[in-house]
């Protein structure tokens, strides 16, 4: 009986630690060479653990965050204002990494875009691609304006990518 009872007992005090574990807080932060890589939410402890990559990384001054892909969505459409929907939608995911790793959008000194120019699932022009990227890039930017490079390729990771966006930094360590 006595046993039973520190079983229970044990078993008690450790299900709420277990419990606990199982349910990560984010943003993580984990100590790199130089820096830190910053880990926003779950699916970016997956990109990190599963697939290989950080989500951001701080080196020094400068934070490096991982492109994050506009793409259509199950019975989105493929005409301008779609597009300008998908482009706020992964501007709002790039912010949230920014502001995990104390950042924000005006803090970017550089975009690297990566263009599908003629695919399936953008019926617009390259200038309206630009055009819709910048405009939409203000509504989260205040600041002076990012050096940008855009770049076309034929086909991006994952199903119906149009543009993935890429950022570079300017954001010493919180307390530096």
């Amino acid at each position: 009986m006595r046993i039973l009872s520190a079983a229970l007992l044990l078993s008690a005090v450790l299900a709420p630690a277990a419990m606990a574990q199982e349910t990560p807080t984010f943003p993580q932060r984990l100590p790199s060479s130089g820096g830190e890589v910053i880990i926003p939410s779950q699916g970016g402890r997956y990109a990190h653990d599963v697939i290989g990559y950080a989500p951001a990384r701080r080196a020094g001054d400068s934070l490096y965050v991982s492109g994050a892909i506009v793409h259509r969505a199950e019975g989105e459409g493929t005409d301008v204002a779609a597009f300008e929907a998908q482009v706020r939608r992964t501007l709002a995911s790039l912010n949230r990494t920014l502001e995990a790793a104390g950042a924000t959008m005006d803090d970017v000194a550089l975009i690297n875009s990566f263009h599908v120019w003629e695919g399936p699932d953008f019926t617009g022009s390259r200038n309206e691609q630009v055009e819709v990227i910048s405009r939409v890039w203000r509504e989260f930017s205040d600041g002076p304006r990012p050096a940008w490079s855009a770049v076309g390729t034929s086909g991006l990771l994952g199903a119906r990518g149009i543009v993935e966006i890429q950022l570079i930094a300017h954001s010493p360590a919180p307390g530096d």
